[in-house]
């Protein structure tokens, strides 16, 4: 598949993506293992490479960047290892021991890189895949006020699109997104949402399922994967609806779908990052009905189709604050109807 960001093969289907999973961060016998204190800086400039197979155990990966960083000047020989960012897996799913990396299979974020370093980087390390300067702020839309200007952070060098990984019944579900723009939503062992959904969707599944505030559709697909007929999901983040559709293309084998119609694309969403009026973004033709829109959830209702009351999980950021929380929920019920839940 063309990746929508860097024009290459970097996306690949969920089959592909699956087939892969079993050994894909497993070491051969000929790999080495060296584990570093993140806490401390490196105790030298020095850094194993990568094995004849062509993985490297991940505290290896990061101390190669640690020294780039450091000959740069981004970081300073004191500086802990830890300094030189947060590294995110690709794909991304719950593990219990530390991966040993194939090649483009990481992006770094980071508040230190610099645009020069992250060339060099992606140059001479080859397990990464992009590198992204991030800023101390939650990318994209953070609240539920589509008034807010959101901020969004920089790919400076590669591609930042990854994908992680949630299981279900039907076969794993496979979600893309661009991380600079959009939170870090990294798989959690258990997945508490992904079960709150099913709990919620429940055997026969609801007729209907709103994802009210999709981010890039996981909660949506996982009620569309479970066998429910009508599948809503909806964000006012250009970004978010963007991935939701395209995820769906990327998901399609678990679905009882035909056509698939996406009617924007990225490079055209963002010169209207947030809007307010939902707009289609992508819909399906078959035995199961799923759209995507782009708008503020609030106006949603405007182009809901009548009929049974629905199932709406809004994945609010605000979730702490049970007032607003509980305000939000009640304007749903009395707009829409049907059953609300935050997950």
């Amino acid at each position: 598949m063309k990746c929508p960001v860097c024009a290459s093969d970097c996306v690949k289907s969920a089959r592909d993506i699956l087939s892969s999973l079993p050994t894909v961060f497993l070491p051969c016998a000929e790999c080495s293992m060296r584990m570093l204190d993140k806490r401390l800086p490196l105790p030298s400039m020095e850094y194993g490479e990568p094995c004849s197979c062509g993985k490297r155990f991940i505290d290896e990966v990061f101390a190669h960047i640690w020294v780039v960083m450091v000959k740069e000047g981004d970081l300073q020989p004191a500086d802990p290892l830890i300094a030189a960012g947060s590294p995110l897996i690709h794909p991304g799913f719950a593990i219990d021991r530390p991966p040993f990396l194939p090649e483009k299979s990481l992006v770094l974020l980071s508040p230190r890189v610099t645009k020069n370093t992250a060339e060099r980087l992606m140059r001479e390390v080859p397990e990464l895949r992009g590198v992204v300067r991030t800023g101390d702020f939650v990318p994209g839309l953070a609240t539920a006020d589509v008034s807010t200007v959101p901020r969004v952070y920089e790919l400076l060098a590669g591609c930042d699109v990854r994908a992680d990984v949630f299981p279900l019944p039907a076969g794993p579900l496979v979600m893309y997104k661009q991380q600079s723009l959009v939170h870090i939503e990294f798989p959690r062992a258990g997945y508490p949402k992904i079960r709150s959904v099913q709990q919620r969707v429940g055997s026969p599944p609801v007729p209907y399922f709103i994802d009210a505030c999709s981010g890039v559709g996981t909660l949506g697909l996982v009620a569309a994967c479970l066998g429910v007929p009508r599948v809503v999901m909806n964000d006012a983040w250009y970004a978010s609806a963007f991935w939701s559709a395209f995820n769906l293309e990327v998901n399609r084998e678990y679905l009882s779908v035909g056509r698939i119609r996406i009617f924007e694309q990225i490079e055209d969403m963002a010169k209207h990052p947030v809007v307010k009026e939902p707009v289609k973004i992508a819909e399906t033709e078959g035995e199961q009905v799923i759209e995507v829109y782009q708008g503020d959830f609030r106006e949603l209702s405007r182009v809901l189709v009548p009929g049974s009351p629905p199932l709406t999980a809004l994945d609010l950021f605000e979730k702490k604050d049970l007032v607003a929380t509980g305000k939000i929920q009640k304007e749903w019920l009395d707009r829409v109807g049907g059953e609300v839940f935050i997950p």
